[in-house]
C-alpha cells in the first residue's frame, strides 16, 4: 500500500429501492466506525450529479484514496463513479461497490435482516478497498476497417452507415446473394409496403458503395486479435462461374439439363430452379453461381455430352476449373448480423406439416402469394388437372414459439402481424374465401399494429382463441381439432388449406459464430448482449457487436435501429483511432508458474500462452497473459493448479480480508 488509506463511504437510497428495506440512516452510522473510514454519508440518488459532486468534494476536502459506493449493481454504476475519482484525481480503481439492492434490499422483506445483512457486505467492501491498488488503462490503435457478418437487412444498413461515414467495410455473406429472409417477403406489416421495393435499392446502394467490399458466397473462416485489431480469413466458395466475366443473361439456366428440376431455396421448395442459378431476380451481385450438390457434372463428373451451360454462356464465363479463395485483410470492429432460422414445422407433427401439401408455413405462404413467387402470385394449390382454388384457410399461430415442448418458451415478436398480413393479402386475392386465425393472444405492440390487427378483422378474419391439438384428413379436407377457449366448446373445422405461423429460432450454424468470436448465448439460443437495456448492442467481447435478429426475434424496423445502433457504436471506435483495454487482467506470478497450460486450456479468450523463458539459470515453461486479450473473466485464476495466477484488483490478498469480513473462515 502506497499509503494510509483513507476511505470514504457513500450509501445510496435509490429512491425507495433501498430505503424502503435498509434503515440508510443506521448503515451511515455504523460505516463510520469501520477502520481508515473518514467520511460516511447517504444520499437518495447517489449516481446523479449531486451524488457525484459529494464524492469529488469530500476526495479534494478530506484527501480521501479510497471509496466505497453501497448502492445497485456495480453492472449499473462502476463507470459512472470511476469517472467522478478521476475527476477528483484519484486512480479510478481505488473504488469498491457494496451492492445492497439486488444483493440485499431486493431479496429480503424484514427491514432489521436487510439491514443486519447490508452492515456486512459494507463491512467486506470496507475491508477490501484498503488493499486496492492503482491501476493503469492501455490504449491500442484501432484499423479504420469493419467486418459484417451477415449481408440480411440489419447487414446491409450497418455496412452504409459505417461507409457513409467513410470507413472501409467488408460485408461477408453466405449465400450467392444479399437480401437475407427480407428479400423472401412480398409485403411489409402494417403498411402493406412491397418489401423489394424497399431492400432492392438498398441491395445495390451496399454493391456499388466504394467503400463497401462485398464478399458473397463467402464464409469467415477465422478470426484473431482483439478489438482494434482483427485478423480475419475469409473463404470465397467457388461459383464455377467467373465473377467478372457472367453479365448475368440466364442462358446458361435455360439450357442446363437441370433446367427447372432443383429445388429453390429461396421459394422454399414450392418453385424449382436450374443447377446453374440466380438465386431471385432483383439479386445482388446478378451473377450465376453453380450448385455444386446438384449439377451433374460436378457430382458425376458427366453431363450429356458436354455441360450445356458452357456452350450456351456468350462471355464464356463458366468455369470448372474455379477453386475456392482465401481472402484476408484486418478490421477494427466486427458486426454479427447473421439473421436466424424458421421453426421447422416438422417438429410438430401434431400439425400434418410433413404429411400434408396444403399444410404450409408462413415464409411458404409468402412465396407462394408473392408476384415474383412460383405461381406469379396466384393463390393455387396441387398440380396440373388437380389445381384448386382453396376457398376455407386456417391460420395457427404460435408454432415454435411460447412452447416448451419445442424448447422455445420466448415470443417470436413478429408472427402475430405477419400472419394478420398474410391474411389480409389472401382476402384481397379470394375475397369470397374463408378465413380464421387460431391464435392464444394477439400481441400487436408496433406502431400501426393494432390498428393494422383491427383492420383485417373488419376485412372478414375471423379470430378463434384456441390452440389446435391436431390436423388430419377426412374426405379429402384437412380437419382441426381445437378448443374455443373463450366459449369452452371443442371444434372440429374442415378447411382446404392451413398455415402455419411459424416462430424464429437462432441460426443452426451459430455454433459457428460463437467460436469465431467466442461470444455468449441467452437462456433462448440468441447471441447474448452485454446488457439487455444499457448496451443491447455490445456483446462480452470488445469491438464485437450484433444487429437484427442474431440478438433476438424483432421485426424490420427494430432490425434497422439496431443495425444503426451498432453501426453508431463501432463508429465510436473507429473515428477515435484508439480505444482503451480493461486494466483488471490476470498476471502470472512467473517463478511459482509450474508451466503445466491448464490456464491455456480453459481460457475462452485464448489470452494465454506457455513461453520459455530463463529462471534462475533454467529453460522452463511459464504461463504469460496477453493483456489485450484478456478480459478479466477469472477462469484461468480458479483453474491455476499452483494459485500463480492472479486477477488486478481481485487478488487473494484483497478478496480474503474481505471473506474474514464475512465472517468466512480463511
Amino acid at each position: 500500500m502506497s499509503s494510509k488509506p483513507k476511505i470514504g463511504v457513500y450509501i445510496c437510497h435509490c429512491g425507495i429501492n433501498i430505503a424502503k428495506t435498509v434503515d440508510v440512516e443506521e448503515l451511515t452510522k455504523y460505516a463510520v466506525k469501520l477502520p481508515n473510514v473518514r467520511v460516511a454519508s447517504d444520499y437518495s440518488y447517489m449516481c446523479s450529479e449531486p451524488g457525484q459532486l459529494m464524492i469529488r468534494e469530500d476526495i479534494r476536502k478530506n484527501g480521501l484514496n479510497r471509496v466505497v459506493v453501497a448502492s445497485c449493481s456495480p453492472r449499473m454504476h462502476e463507470l459512472t463513479f470511476r469517472k467522478a475519482l478521476v475527476e477528483a484525481g484519484l486512480n479510478p480503481y481505488y473504488l469498491e461497490i457494496a451492492n445492497i439492492r439486488e444483493h440485499c434490499s431486493w431479496v429480503h422483506k424484514d427491514k432489521q435482516e436487510a439491514t443486519a445483512k447490508a452492515k456486512k457486505l459494507l463491512q467486506a467492501a470496507v475491508a477490501k478497498v484498503r488493499f486496492l491498488e492503482p491501476l493503469q488503462e492501455k490504449e491500442v490503435d484501432v484499423g479504420a476497417a469493419a467486418l459484417v457478418i451477415g449481408g440480411g437487412i440489419a447487414g446491409i444498413q450497418a455496412s452504409l452507415d459505417i461507409a457513409n461515414a467513410g470507413f472501409k467495410i467488408y460485408l461477408v455473406e453466405k449465400t450467392p446473394s444479399i437480401g437475407g429472409r427480407m428479400s423472401q417477403l412480398d409485403k411489409t406489416f402494417p403498411t402493406l409496403d412491397c418489401s423489394a421495393c424497399i431492400l432492392t435499392p438498398k441491395m445495390v446502394d451496399a454493391a456499388s458503395h466504394p467503400n463497401i467490399t462485398l464478399l458473397t458466397y463467402s464464409q469467415v473462416e477465422s478470426i484473431t486479435g482483439y478489438v482494434g485489431n482483427f485478423q480475419v480469413k475469409v473463404r470465397k466458395k467457388a461459383r464455377y462461374v467467373d465473377f467478372n466475366k457472367c453479365t448475368g443473361c440466364g442462358l446458361c439456366a435455360e439450357e442446363c439439363l437441370l433446367a427447372d428440376r432443383v429445388k429453390s431455396e429461396f421459394n422454399m421448395g414450392i418453385g424449382n430452379r436450374s443447377a446453374i442459378y440466380l438465386p431471385f431476380p432483383q439479386a445482388v451481385p446478378a451473377k450465376y453461381s453453380i450448385d455444386p450438390h446438384s449439377c451433374l457434372f460436378l457430382t458425376r463428373g458427366k453431363c450429356g455430352k458436354a455441360p450445356k451451360c458452357v456452350e450456351a454462356c456468350p462471355a464464356g464465363a463458366v468455369d470448372f476449373e474455379q477453386k475456392d479463395e482465401i481472402v484476408e485483410f484486418k478490421t477494427g470492429t466486427v458486426i454479427v448480423a447473421t439473421g436466424f432460422d424458421v421453426f421447422d414445422a416438422a417438429r410438430k407433427p401434431e400439425y400434418g406439416y410433413s404429411d400434408y401439401d396444403n399444410v404450409l408455413t408462413g415464409l411458404e405462404m409468402e412465396r407462394l402469394i408473392s408476384s415474383s413467387g412460383p405461381t406469379g402470385g396466384k393463390l393455387v394449390l396441387g398440380k396440373g388437372d388437380g389445381e384448386y382454388v382453396p376457398k376455407e384457410i386456417a391460420f395457427i399461430k404460435c408454432v415454435g414459439s411460447r412452447d416448451k415442448s419445442t424448447g422455445n418458451e420466448y415470443c417470436s415478436r413478429v408472427c402475430c402481424m405477419y400472419t394478420a398480413k398474410l391474411a389480409h393479402l389472401v382476402k384481397d386475392k379470394l375475397p369470397e374465401a374463408n378465413v380464421r386465425i387460431y391464435y392464444m393472444d394477439v400481441r400487436a405492440f408496433g406502431k400501426g399494429f393494432e390498428e393494422f390487427y383491427d383492420r383485417v378483422r373488419r376485412e372478414g378474419v375471423r379470430y378463434i382463441r384456441g390452440n389446435p391439438s391436431e390436423i388430419f384428413k377426412r374426405n379429402g379436407k384437412l380437419v382441426i381439432m381445437v378448443e374455443d377457449t373463450l366459449t369452452g366448446k371443442p371444434l372440429e373445422d374442415e378447411v382446404d388449406m392451413v398455415v402455419l405461423g411459424v416462430g424464429l429460432e437462432p441460426r443452426r450454424d451459430a455454433r459457428e459464430v460463437i467460436d469465431l468470436l467466442r461470444l455468449s448465448q441467452s437462456s433462448d439460443r440468441f447471441f447474448l448482449e452485454a446488457h439487455p437495456k444499457l448496451a443491447p448492442v455490445d456483446t462480452a467481447i470488445e469491438g464485437v457487436y450484433l444487429a437484427g435478429c442474431a440478438q433476438g426475434p424483432k421485426d424490420i424496423p427494430d432490425t434497422v435501429a439496431q443495425a444503426k445502433g451498432a453501426a453508431s457504436s463501432a463508429l465510436v471506435l473507429l473515428s477515435s483511432g484508439k480505444v482503451k483495454v480493461q486494466a483488471q487482467i490476470s498476471w502470472v506470478n512467473e517463478p511459482n508458474c509450474r508451466g503445466c497450460g491448464y490456464c491455456v486450456e480453459i481460457c475462452p479468450y485464448t489470452a494465454i500462452e506457455l513461453v520459455l523463458v530463463n529462471l534462475m539459470g533454467h529453460q522452463v515453461n511459464v504461463a504469460r497473459v496477453n493483456g489485450v486479450l484478456c478480459k478479466g473473466c477469472g477462469a484461468c485464476v480458479a483453474g491455476c493448479l499452483s494459485g500463480s495466477v492472479q486477477q488486478k484488483s481481485f487478488m487473494d490478498s484483497q478478496i480474503l480480508p474481505q471473506i474474514a469480513a464475512l465472517g468466512g473462515k480463511l
